[in-house]
């Protein structure tokens, strides 16, 4: 019960470990005794703050999930690309799509809109006021319907597997 006092929050706290050592750009013990600290003291001090924190029912599953994400953001930086060079601007057929969500969790719902919009091509823009919807502006579609059906059998259908 002390370990669990001590880290509320285990995987925050090696994040912001790892984020620190990335901010300095340099492991050295120091920074590595520093990015610890941090990883211990902010989690504990906002504790108090996060009441319900988010269960992962598959946490192999998030492994998964970033290597899908990872190629999709690679193939999306080449048909972007793709689009720039070989189509002229006033062909894009740019669209809002407007996606239903499935997901009930802020948690689940914040990670599918960072997956949109850190896949070139495409940007979740807002999220209706009762988190039922989210709109995202695609670049160049002729289909907004696969574009829909592909990010909730692609990530919204994964995200529901992670978390509980």
């Amino acid at each position: 019960m002390l370990i669990k006092r001590l880290f509320p929050h285990p995987i925050l706290s090696v994040v912001l470990t790892l984020v620190w050592l990335g901010l300095v750009n340099k492991v050295t013990l120091g920074n590595v005794i520093l990015g610890g600290f941090l990883g211990i003291v902010v989690p504990f001090i906002t504790a108090p703050y996060w009441p319900n924190r988010p269960l992962l029912r598959n946490p192999v599953a998030i492994v998964g999930y970033f290597l899908i994400v990872l190629w999709d953001i690679v193939v999306a930086n080449v048909q972007v690309a793709m689009l720039i060079v070989f189509k002229r601007a006033d062909s894009l057929q740019s669209k809002w799509i407007t996606i239903p969500l499935d997901l009930t969790s802020a948690e689940a719902i914040t990670v599918l809109a960072g997956t949109i919009t850190m896949t070139p091509g495409t940007v979740s823009a807002t999220l209706s006021a009762d988190g039922s919807a989210i709109l995202v502006h695609c670049l160049h579609t002729d289909d907004p319907d696969a574009v829909r059906d592909e990010i909730k059998n692609r990530y919204e259908r994964r995200l529901k597997e992670i978390f509980a």
